[in-house]
């Protein structure tokens, strides 16, 4: 295998795509933070670029980490379900998936504190959960569903840091209606995915405790976020702007529930991720 082979081979165990948006997302965070708080960008103009630059390398890196971590976990079962992928194909070797893995984590844990202090709270606290969702947490009953919501929600605090603890505060309702979805879509893809997680051994929430309870829970979950959605505009991070938005929004969480209930689960998680991102484009628009 040559140079790019392997490059490329590292670029797919770390799924580049995923990691990719996830740092994406957090530098939009810094953004949103930055004009709500009225944060001037434009002076100091090099210092805010690199420091955009390692919140998205930072993201990046933890993100990638933390799906080679999983597949390293998962590379049994993978040489069943999932033979072509880096590791059970043998282009990635274990050791070499331990210290790629190694590398990334302490990396991004580096250039966390070296934003500064709120950053490296934050980065430290994810990466552990990172590390402890890939060895333990996925196969805990809810708390693996619930560790992927606040993982998915974490990246814009991560991003919003850059501004310190304002930025943080300011940027909780988005990882409030980030997290929730997230959850609920979680719960969903549980749902649907019952027979191939009973055969493999998994016990998952609706595996536990059936499938209507985690319909409702899901459900629960989406009604959350629609009751806290406004909370940016009460609390006058937003203009009025962010209310036409959150119409669509909200209709979207009302859609997937629907179609929970309807016991249609692709179309529901479909629905919840696409509430996910319109709630960010609805802050975007919000700042208008």
């Amino acid at each position: 295998m040559n140079l790019v082979q392997k490059i490329s081979a590292y670029l797919e165990f770390m799924r580049y795509k995923n990691a990719a948006m996830a740092g994406i997302s957090s530098v939009i965070a810094v953004f949103i933070a930055a004009i709500i708080l009225d944060y001037p960008m434009e002076g100091a103009l090099f210092y805010n670029l690199i420091h955009l630059f390692y919140i998205f390398i930072m993201v990046f890196l933890a993100t990638g980490a933390g799906n080679m971590l999983n597949d390293y976990y998962d590379v049994d079962i993978d040489r069943v379900n999932k033979p072509n992928r880096p590791l059970p194909s043998g282009r990635i070797s274990l050791k070499e998936a331990v210290y790629l893995t190694i590398l990334c984590f302490s990396v991004a844990l580096l250039i966390a504190f070296l934003i500064n202090p709120v950053a490296g709270i934050i980065g430290f606290i994810n990466v552990f959960i990172l590390i402890w969702y890939a060895k333990t947490l996925k196969r805990t009953v809810l708390l693996g569903n619930l560790s992927i919501a606040y993982l998915t929600g974490s990246t814009f605090l991560f991003g919003a840091s850059f501004l310190g603890t304002d930025g943080v505060r300011v940027m909780i309702p988005l990882f409030l209606l980030a997290f929730l979805a997230t959850a609920a879509r979680e719960i969903v893809k549980d749902i649907e995915d019952i027979k191939g997680d009973a055969e493999d051994g998994a016990v998952t929430f609706p595996i536990k405790y059936g499938e209507k309870p985690a319909i409702y829970l899901a459900s629960a979950f989406g009604f959350l976020a629609v009751l806290l959605s406004p909370l940016p505009y009460i609390l006058g991070y937003l203009t009025v702007h962010y209310l036409y938005a959150l119409i669509i929004v909200i209709l979207c969480f009302f859609v997937a529930i629907y179609y929970l209930f309807k016991r249609d689960y692709a179309k529901s998680s479909k629905y919840f991720k696409i509430a996910m991102l319109l709630s960010l484009a609805a802050f975007i628009f919000g700042l208008i």
